[in-house]
C-alpha cells in the first residue's frame, strides 16, 4: 500500500520544528495575525533567527503572509493565508486527540 502523497507533503510541513505551533498560534491570534515580537514573547524557547526562518518557510509554502503596515515606525504583521487557516482547522482534531490521550509533564503546563 502506498502512502498518500498529499498527506506526506503535509507532514513535511508540520513535521518541521515550530511550523505546527506557529500555524496554531497565528490561528488563535486576533485576525489570525501577530507581530514578530508577540510571537517571540509567547513562544519563549524559539530563537529570533529560528522564528525568522520558520516564518519565511511558511510564507514560501503559501501558509503565512508578511504584511508591512505603513505606520511610523513601520509595523510588520504575519498573517495566516486562507490556506494556512484551513490547515490550522484541520489540526483541531489532532489537538483534541492529544488532550484526551497524552499526559504532559509538569514543566510543559
Amino acid at each position: 500500500m502506498e502512502i498518500c502523497p498529499y498527506l506526506e507533503e503535509t507532514f513535511k510541513i508540520l513535521g518541521r520544528s515550530w511550523n505546527g505551533l506557529l500555524i496554531n498560534y497565528l490561528s488563535r491570534s486576533e485576525g489570525h495575525a501577530a507581530h514578530f515580537s508577540d510571537i517571540k514573547r509567547d513562544l519563549k524557547s524559539i530563537t529570533p533567527r529560528a522564528l525568522s526562518l520558520k516564518l519565511a518557510e511558511l510564507s514560501e509554502w503559501g501558509l503565512v503572509e508578511k504584511k508591512v503596515i505603513s505606520t511610523t515606525p513601520l509595523s510588520i504583521k504575519y498573517i495566516l493565508t486562507d490556506k494556512g487557516y484551513a490547515l490550522s482547522q484541520a489540526m483541531i482534531p489532532i489537538e483534541h486527540w492529544a488532550q484526551e490521550h497524552l499526559e504532559l509533564k509538569d514543566d510543559a503546563i
